[in-house]
């Protein structure tokens, strides 16, 4: 099968769609674009490439090992089985939607997918915020049993080559809304707005990236309101368009945190979600959405209490 990398034919794509959002924007929305602030998105993708270049043969070597030991075996002409594309699409999505959940609910991903998230706006040029240092999480781990079921590697990442390239498209606003029942299956422009905004309504939710119904099957999706700006970026925003710090900044802050923990609460700095810490002094986004509940009326406040001693016991501090 000959090498073939779809995101590598999309480039020029990306690049007229950024500025065809751009004329759009000069027009109908200025404040959508922030020179320092695409910039530092076109350098972060920059350096995505060159990282996914360094390190990505670890990925090839642990998926070439790991294909030894395939459950069921799709022959040596497994490129050429037309029914297996689309199936490994739908379960790379999957295994997408998990990943990607786990992202926004493991501090160590966090550490690494906060990058995409570290915008004030939503715009084309913020699809292009891609990791420098995923490599570095074990985010790889979650395509294992797609390679265990016979999926040959190569499949899978023109398929995630895709999954990505589908994804571009969704990072904007110049699009409202999608017909019914695209908006019913499909991740969208409206979709995703969801899942970058930090109003309290919508943290954490929407992870999909392609098909939008995953979140609707385990609970994590919500639409977009009329009623409700969104507020984009980051719960404590970056401030800065200093290009290291917003790559490495959620790094930094981890390391300190399991630094000076005690040690019955180091590795909780890592494996616990954002924000959490040993003495109940900050937010995670339950905590956020359960305040913001409570004082809505959707719950009472004795609720809200109850729900944040269990996320983190003062009692439990040292």
């Amino acid at each position: 099968m000959p090498d073939f990398s779809p995101t590598q034919y999309a480039v020029p794509l990306f690049v007229i769609a950024v500025l065809a959002e751009m004329l759009w924007a000069k027009f109908r929305s200025p404040q959508a674009y922030e020179p320092r602030d695409t910039l530092v998105s076109l350098a972060f993708g920059l350096g995505s490439t060159v990282a996914g270049g360094l390190f990505g043969g670890l990925a090839i070597y642990l998926f070439i090992a790991a294909y030894d030991y395939r459950v069921f075996d799709f022959g040596t002409e497994w490129w050429s089985i037309w029914w297996a594309w689309p199936l490994c699409f739908v379960l790379d999505d999957l295994k997408y939607y998990w990943v990607h959940r786990a992202g926004h609910r493991i501090r160590w991903m966090w550490a690494s997918h906060v990058n995409h998230h570290s915008s004030q706006h939503y715009n084309l040029s913020t699809a292009l915020r891609q990791s420098w240092t995923g490599a570095f999480t074990f985010g790889l781990l979650f395509a294992l049993p797609l390679i265990l079921l016979g999926f040959h590697p190569v499949m899978i990442a023109i398929c995630g080559g895709f999954n990505l390239i589908y994804q571009f498209w969704i990072h904007t606003e110049a699009i409202d809304r999608m017909p019914r029942w695209f908006e019913a299956v499909m991740n969208t422009p409206s979709h995703h707005r969801v899942h970058h905004a930090t109003n309290p309504r919508y943290l954490d939710r929407n992870y999909a990236g392609v098909f939008i119904i995953w979140d609707k099957m385990f609970g994590t999706f919500e639409a977009e309101r009329d009623d409700e700006q969104i507020r984009y970026g980051i719960i404590k925003q970056l401030g800065s368009f200093n290009l290291l710090w917003a790559v490495f900044h959620e790094w930094i802050g981890m390391i300190g945190d399991i630094w000076r923990a005690p040690w019955k609460h180091k590795l909780s700095y890592l494996l616990r979600e954002p924000g959490w810490s040993h003495d109940g002094s900050r937010d995670t986004s339950d905590t956020i959405r359960q305040r913001w509940r409570a004082r809505t009326g959707q719950i009472n406040q004795t609720e809200s209490v109850a729900r944040r001693n269990l996320i983190a016991d003062p009692g439990e501090a040292a």
